[in-house]
């Protein structure tokens, strides 16, 4: 069984910086990938950046230049910088894996941003 805690959400002023974290309760050695997702009120959950095992990172097209992904091994925790936030950029920010071949979502943390 997997534990993700998310942390960093808050309110920021368009324009504004954030930086997100999702501690596993597993190595994340032994998970294949970390994935960010947001979902804002009425729309769906969609994937914002993941980085594999190996380092490899993915991003949406809407964060590209914007956000970056990063491993913390040592600490088990992946963050999230998010840069140049905008009012679209709002919304419940979680981290999800598979492990063993089953889902696991964290609570999510807010970021909300004032235009």
């Amino acid at each position: 069984q997997v534990q993700l805690v998310e942390s960093g959400g808050g309110l920021v002023q368009a324009g504004g910086s954030r930086r997100l974290s999702c501690k596993s309760s597993v190595s994340l050695f032994s998970l294949s990938a970390m994935n960010w997702y947001r979902q804002a009120p009425g729309k769906q959950r969609e994937l914002v950046a993941r980085v594999t095992t190996a380092g490899t990172t993915d991003y949406a097209d809407s964060v590209k230049g914007r956000f970056t992904i990063s491993r913390e091994n040592v600490k088990n925790s992946v963050d999230l910088q998010l840069n140049s936030l905008n009012p679209a950029d709002a919304a419940v920010y979680s981290c999800y894996v598979v492990f063993v071949r089953k889902n696991y979502w964290g609570q999510g943390t807010q970021v909300t941003v004032s235009s």
